[in-house]
């Protein structure tokens, strides 16, 4: 009898070393792998060629400032005022191939703030967001509602803010970056 305690001793030992050897190999892999959240892959803008593509049509006029999304949505604190952005944020980057986004053909168009970049296919009457992605060391945050989508970038206590609205007029796009 005493000889079955001790093999069911030994057993019960060098099984819970196995589970935790194994346990602690997934673990140590895993940890900086699965996790993570995923990032998002940078959009080109311009195709590099194409036998299908037409003329590229002038790039539109630049966006315009609009009133701050819906009560009830987050927004910039009281201190943070819109004001406009760069040129290179004003005047996006136009995909000739932008499909539509509701309501009629759309634009893809990019907007480069300094937390990242964002990119919309803009509709006549709605909006969808394309991508977003954030520069190295910042995080980002999307917010979608049924006509305003908002995207943030922080990093150390700044914010920095891309809204694009459509309600009762064609998508407009607005930066904030107090």
């Amino acid at each position: 009898m005493r000889r079955g305690l001790v093999h069911a001793m030994a057993w019960v030992l060098a099984t819970a070393a196995a589970v935790t050897l194994s346990w602690w190999g997934v673990h140590t892999v895993m940890s900086g792998t699965a996790y993570d959240p995923p990032l998002a892959v940078p959009l080109t803008t311009r195709p590099l060629s194409s036998s299908t593509q037409g003329s590229t049509p002038p790039p539109g006029p630049p966006a315009s400032p609009s009133p701050s999304p819906s009560t009830g949505s987050p927004s910039p604190s009281p201190s943070a005022k819109p004001r406009p952005a760069s040129s290179a944020a004003r005047q996006p980057d136009e995909d000739p191939d932008g499909g539509g986004s509701g309501g009629g053909p759309g634009t893809v168009k990019g907007y480069s703030v300094s937390g990242g970049r964002v990119v919309f296919d803009l509709g006549t009457s709605s909006a969808g967001l394309v991508s977003a992605t954030p520069e190295a060391g910042w995080r980002m945050q999307v917010w979608k509602q049924d006509f305003w989508i908002r995207v943030t970038f922080t990093r150390d206590g700044r914010e920095v803010s891309v809204f694009c609205t459509w309600h009762d007029h064609p998508p407009v796009v607005e930066i904030v970056d107090p």
